[in-house]
């Protein structure tokens, strides 16, 4: 049983829990998100912070959001739990009033998938912000 959860990442107990899956399930190096932007959601396993995903104000696409990070244990994969994040993101971000969620992926081709089974498409934005072979993805909400 998982239960999703969105939290204030301005709650230092919620801001290691983030840095520490981050860092887990992230382990190529790659630079942390800054925590106290945007909105974000931790995946719980019992007590246990199994996964995670966040959405910041996308600097490239008008009134969209940037889903800028999800994360989930290797133990915990095949759960469904990068769409159920992905899904209780979208909510918050239609209350916010944005009309779209923006995100990218760079060889990994099981978070691609994922895009295409919650119904993101495939565009060019007009200043790409990624990696020269990274896909961009959007999804009008």
């Amino acid at each position: 049983m998982y239960r999703i959860r969105e939290v204030d990442a301005g709650d230092d107990e919620y801001a290691d829990t983030l840095g520490e899956l981050h860092q887990l399930t992230f382990r190529d190096g790659t630079r942390p998100p800054d925590f106290e932007q945007g909105h974000w959601w931790i995946a719980f396993h019992r007590a246990e912070p199994v996964a995670f995903a966040g959405v910041v104000p996308s600097t490239h696409v008008a009134d969209a959001g940037y889903l800028c990070r999800v994360g989930v244990l290797m133990q915990h994969c095949g759960h469904g739990l990068q769409m159920r994040l992905t899904r209780a993101l979208e909510l918050r971000a239609r209350r916010v009033g944005w009309t779209a969620i923006v995100s990218d992926t760079t060889d990994n081709r099981i978070s691609a998938n994922n895009f295409i089974r919650l119904g993101y498409r495939l565009f060019e934005p007009p200043s790409p912000w990624a990696w020269p072979h990274s896909l961009y993805w959007r999804r009008k909400l």
